[in-house]
């Protein structure tokens, strides 16, 4: 997602620091290929004239051609703009009034719904809320099948809809079924279609003016583009939308849906589905995005993965291990299944600053496939194996390659590659590193 887009307002931005002294020509030189590149990463047209507009506006002013840094200060103000144009700050989920309060799904067939209730699900219990999962889609069995499937994963309740039922009368009946079950949440997933039409919003509406939902999320699929962005205003328009979210964010999308629907809508992009898993939905920052967009990264986006992800004793033990130098293949795994729950890897690189514009990263292609063989190598040892490497004879290894579906090659380079890093955290500790780990752990 904008890497396209990030790799060509890097080569402006390097070309405008390259200036010593910026001048109205080439910021106009600049701000043309700025324009191009907005509008091939498919951000709608009247976004593009505007924004582009108010950035050339700043740029000529005394903020950028008196600063002994112009070129930064062009990137300042591009990545203040950006975040602008995509609502200046996180706006939450609307979940004032009686409990248990609705969250109405609406959507085009295909666009991610039943997923994105189940995610939602997931993000409202880490809130500390009792979610209440409603299959609203009469006309595809399949959709309640789905949903009723992802709330028993979750060990979420759900209502036992069927196709024979109103769905409007469906809604209802839940949230009175949501209230004796002490839920406070209500997750509706409304049925969609293929395109937009007067039979859906008729229906939408009425379960609208039935249960007056607390907020309504439109979910659009981030692949479409400049289609989700007209979807969005349609949907909007007839609903009165409270916000967006923008599904499969990790795809192939160009991002122009991301940058374009908050100027056409009026309305926030609230959340972005980051993959597959129940888990993968977060809140959009504009502030972020606008960061990662420009090569910047997205530390604090970092940190929160990792503070729901790393249990804060096993963080202290290690640290401890790690300081005695007694770092064994044990933890060696428990942190490698550690990191996987964070996301993939090449998200996670994405996110550090400067990671992006290194020529050798924007070709590293990360083998998630190596994780799981070094996880499944580490667990055909025995535990005194484990704690220690150093008695891993030929007969042993040739053991654990058999129980673990790999080569004897492939465990001697695991060996290999973890006897290196126990002399790199040796040298550390000689060297007075007391620091190592300070501020990187939670508490």
């Amino acid at each position: 997602m904008f890497e396209g887009l990030s790799e060509k307002l890097d080569v402006v931005f390097r070309k405008l620091k390259g200036h010593g002294r910026l001048t109205e020509a080439n910021i106009e030189e600049g701000l043309k290929e700025v324009r191009l590149a907005l509008l091939e990463a498919d951000v709608h047209y009247r976004v593009v004239k505007q924004l582009v507009a108010d950035i050339k506006h700043r740029a000529l002013g005394q903020e950028v051609l008196s600063s002994l840094t112009p070129g930064q200060q062009v990137i300042k103000i591009v990545n203040e703009e950006l975040t602008r144009l995509m609502g200046a700050q996180h706006q939450g989920l609307n979940l004032s009034g009686t409990h248990p309060v609705s969250v109405m799904l609406v959507g085009l067939q295909g666009s991610g719904k039943t997923t994105t209730a189940g995610k939602l699900a997931v993000y409202l219990r880490k809130q500390g809320r009792k979610p209440y999962l409603v299959p609203a889609d009469v006309y595809r069995p399949a959709a309640i099948d789905q949903l009723t499937k992802i709330a028993g994963q979750l060990g979420v309740p759900v209502f036992a809809s069927s196709t024979d039922m109103d769905p409007a009368d469906i809604c209802q009946q839940a949230r009175v079924a949501a209230h004796r079950q002490g839920c406070d949440t209500v997750i509706l997933d409304t049925a969609g279609r293929l395109h937009i039409d007067e039979a859906l919003m008729a229906e939408l509406g009425r379960i609208k003016q039935t249960l007056r939902p607390a907020d309504i999320l439109l979910v659009a699929d981030a692949m479409t583009g400049q289609d989700a962005v007209n979807m969005a205003a349609a949907f909007n328009q007839a609903l009165d939308i409270g916000g967006v979210v923008l599904s499969k964010m990790d795809g192939d999308a160009r991002g122009g849906a991301a940058l374009s629907i908050k100027t056409i809508t009026g309305k926030p992009i609230k959340f972005v589905g980051v993959g597959e898993k129940l888990s993968d939905l977060e809140p959009f920052h504009p502030d972020r995005m606008a960061s990662k967009i420009l090569g910047m990264g997205d530390v604090l986006t970092l940190i929160e993965k990792a503070q729901e992800t790393v249990d804060a004793r096993q963080a202290k033990e290690l640290e401890r291990k790690l300081r005695k130098s007694q770092f064994t293949l044990e933890d060696f795994r428990n942190q490698l299944q550690q990191v996987r729950k964070m996301g993939s890897l090449s998200d996670l690189v994405g996110m550090i600053p400067g990671m992006g514009k290194l020529k050798q990263m924007k070709n590293l292609d990360i083998d998630e496939k190596e994780l799981v063989r070094v996880e499944a190598i580490i667990g055909s040892m025995t535990a005194q194996e484990r704690r220690n490497h150093l008695i891993l004879n030929g007969s042993r290894r040739r053991r654990i390659a058999t129980g673990s579906g790999t080569t004897v090659q492939d465990v001697n380079r695991l060996l290999k590659n973890y006897t290196q890093m126990l002399k790199m955290i040796k040298q550390l500790n000689k060297g007075g590193m007391r620091g190592i780990g300070k501020g990187m752990l939670p508490t």
